[in-house]
């Protein structure tokens, strides 16, 4: 599948931007887990053509992550176009993607981000300045309308395209579910089957197994695949579907066949140490210890745990990353037991 000139390979699987997730640590972790392209941290226009350096900061990329795409959002096309041709002109990225889907309050309420499902023209008016105004692919991220009477994605997608947008993601739940409910694929699949689009679509939205994965593009033909949610505390989630999509390790249902050294607990145990120290590389100690944190809170490694309460609020509480790892070590023979313990089928032995 291609963007523009950039080849992302077959079904690729993509990391989806997040604000105060996805920042270049965790996007480069997850490459190196398997994910065909990452996205920055959602980035405001108007603080870009401010010169905000904090939003500046959101632009700093490497060539060990790319493929890449910055993320921004905005409501005014003076201004989103100028940013981009500030992101395009620092950061040099792949591609640059517009933020037409971001349902938070702070957001939408203002006529930005999801906002713009109730003012289509003037999202198109963003997408065409965009498009005309920078050198690389230009793509947009959003969902099937604002509520659950205006899902107008199927026109909306096809008005998209002839502004110049080079492939779009589409999220299958409206602003109003936020992110409730259960996404609704077959709109995203009604996109991909008209005949009228020639530029990739890429589903989004509750896709969380090597099963997911596999369904998404079997049964709605997308042309990629895009992650959020599912990667806290499991960036190895897009060695799983990697692995699903390709054959490795997975029947056709997605089903687990071999016990992979590189999917034990132990492996995941590793993983998320090195994403606490990447995190604390970008961040500084306590920073990037407090930015980890949702990503242990969330990860599924120690779900289930027997009486494993104490030891999650004193990992959440640890502010050193000795302390932190002094505490994470002692759960790897309880994570190791546990595992065995399921692996043997016997859940009343744990």
């Amino acid at each position: 599948m291609k963007i523009g000139n950039i080849d992302l390979g077959s079904r690729p699987v993509l990391l989806a931007p997040m604000e105060d997730v996805t920042d270049r640590a965790f996007r480069l972790l997850c490459r190196r887990m398997g994910a065909s392209m990452v996205y920055s941290e959602f980035v405001a226009a108007d603080a870009l053509v401010r010169m905000v350096n904090k939003s500046l900061a959101k632009l700093a990329v490497c060539d060990e992550e790319r493929p890449v795409a910055i993320q921004i959002y905005g409501k005014d096309p003076v201004a989103v176009r100028d940013a981009a041709q500030i992101v395009v002109e620092r950061a040099h990225p792949d591609v640059l993607d517009l933020n037409f889907g971001c349902p938070v309050k702070k957001v939408a309420g203002k006529g930005a981000g999801a906002g713009l499902l109730r003012n289509v023209p003037l999202m198109l008016e963003i997408a065409r300045a965009v498009a005309d105004a920078v050198p690389v692919p230009v793509t947009a991220k959003t969902r099937l309308g604002w509520d659950a009477d205006h899902q107008d994605i199927v026109a909306l997608a096809e008005q998209l395209q002839d502004c110049g947008i080079q492939a779009l993601t589409i999220h299958g739940r409206t602003r109003a579910q936020m992110y409730t409910g259960t996404a609704d694929w077959t709109l995203i699949g009604a996109v991909k089957r008209n005949p009228r689009m020639r530029i990739p679509i890429i589903g989004n939205g509750d896709l969380t197994t090597g099963a997911d994965a596999v369904r998404a593009f079997r049964e709605y033909g997308v042309d990629a695949v895009m992650v959020g949610r599912a990667t806290f505390g499991r960036p190895w989630v897009f060695k799983e579907m990697r692995d699903a999509l390709d054959g490795t390790d997975y029947d056709v249902a997605g089903v687990v066949e071999s016990n992979s050294p590189l999917l034990s607990p132990d492996w995941q145990l590793d993983v998320l140490k090195e994403q606490v120290r990447q995190s604390v590389a970008n961040a500084g100690e306590y920073g990037g210890i407090l930015h980890v944190r949702r990503h242990l809170a969330a990860t599924p490694l120690f779900k289930g745990l027997p009486d494993f309460r104490a030891t999650r609020v004193a990992m959440l509480r640890a502010t050193t990353l000795d302390e932190l790892f002094a505490i994470m070590e002692s759960v790897r023979p309880i994570v190791q037991a546990h595992a065995a313990c399921g692996a043997a089928a016997a859940p009343q032995a744990c």
